[in-house]
């Protein structure tokens, strides 16, 4: 079969051809420059993998380094560096430390000394577990202070302290996880009597650990915990950190007491409410005072001529501090 073609029947096939090939030739320009593109991507991709490695494996062997400037196994508090200003810690995937419900000592003054910590009952032998999941930095002991201890830096940012313990668990630059066994309960240190003494720190500053755990209710208090310099710079640990302290200034006025407090006393106005005598100075053996059955925070204060927020300052605890019986609370 012989088949013929008109010229013009030829001219109209060679010109599509071309159009054909020119536009096979630029879909295969695009499939280059499409090839490339998942090339870039996957570069980032690989980059984007290799940093987060780094990262952890940073984050592994000094947690929280974007808060820590170093990694010591030899001070609990001590660091020089400075505090910022509010940091706020991730309190999710935690572990009570140990499962007791008793508290039986709160952080504050106590004995004319500040106890940076709380008392937990615990037996001997009993199990301690990390809190979060983070890095042993210091396994010790101290015979007039925590006794056998740990000190854990977590990735949140905070450091744990254990106390009084009768065993060690663990050793220094050992990772662990929270819940995981790191101690047993004891007696030892400047300890009455079997407990765990539990402290929350963040860098070197005591943190009162009622504010982030319910031992009662075996819990945390929230998902995160803001802290904030101007609330706890004063119990800082460094002298770096004690300098950016703003200075409070004094000065010999008299001390009006609270409006709303003293209003609340009696039915005459705020404003002619009696004052104390910044000058006024306690007579000795009256610099504390030891809580008594029916005591209240108003009737302390009012009592050595304070409001209760002072009071509160005095002793670093909220307004919303439950008193008990047998417990000091300081006055100047």
């Amino acid at each position: 079969m012989i088949i013929t073609l008109k010229i013009k029947d030829f001219k109209r096939f060679s010109l599509t051809f071309i159009i054909a090939l020119v536009a096979a030739t630029c879909v295969s320009a695009q499939d280059k420059m499409a090839a490339l593109a998942p090339s870039d991507i996957k570069m980032k991709a690989v980059d984007t993998l290799i940093l987060h490695k780094l990262r952890s494996r940073e984050n592994t062997i000094s947690p929280a380094t974007a808060l820590y400037d170093e990694w010591s196994n030899k001070s609990v508090a001590r660091y020089e560096q400075e505090i910022p200003e509010t940091y706020s810690v991730d309190l999710r995937r935690f572990a009570m430390p140990t499962t007791s419900r008793v508290v039986t000592s709160n952080y504050g003054r106590r004995w004319g000394r500040m106890h940076k910590g709380i008392d937990v009952k615990v037996y001997t032998g009993d199990t301690i577990v990390s809190a979060f999941e983070g890095k042993v930095r210091i396994v010790g002991y101290e015979a007039h202070g925590y006794g056998k201890y740990i000190v854990i830096r977590h990735k949140n940012g905070l450091e744990t302290v254990y106390g009084h313990l009768s065993k060690h668990l663990v050793i220094e630059n050992q990772t662990v996880r929270a819940g995981q066994p790191i101690g047993l309960g004891g007696n030892t240190g400047r300890s009455t009597g079997s407990h765990l003494h539990f402290e929350t720190r963040l860098l070197g500053v005591a943190i009162n650990p009622a504010f982030m755990f319910d031992f009662v209710n075996q819990d945390v208090k929230a998902d995160r915990y803001l802290f904030r310099r101007s609330e706890h710079i004063a119990q800082a640990g460094s002298k770096r950190a004690k300098a950016a302290q703003k200075p409070v200034v004094t000065t010999p006025q008299q001390v009006v007491q609270n409006p709303v407090t003293a209003a609340n006393n009696s039915n005459i106005p705020a404003a002619s409410q009696p004052v104390a005598s910044a000058q006024q100075t306690p007579s000795k053996g009256a610099n504390t005072h030891v809580v008594k059955r029916g005591d209240t925070l108003y009737s302390i204060a009012t009592k050595n001529g304070m409001t209760v927020e002072q009071l509160c300052s005095k002793n670093d605890f909220p307004t919303s501090h439950i008193l008990r019986a047998g417990e000091t609370l300081r006055l100047d």
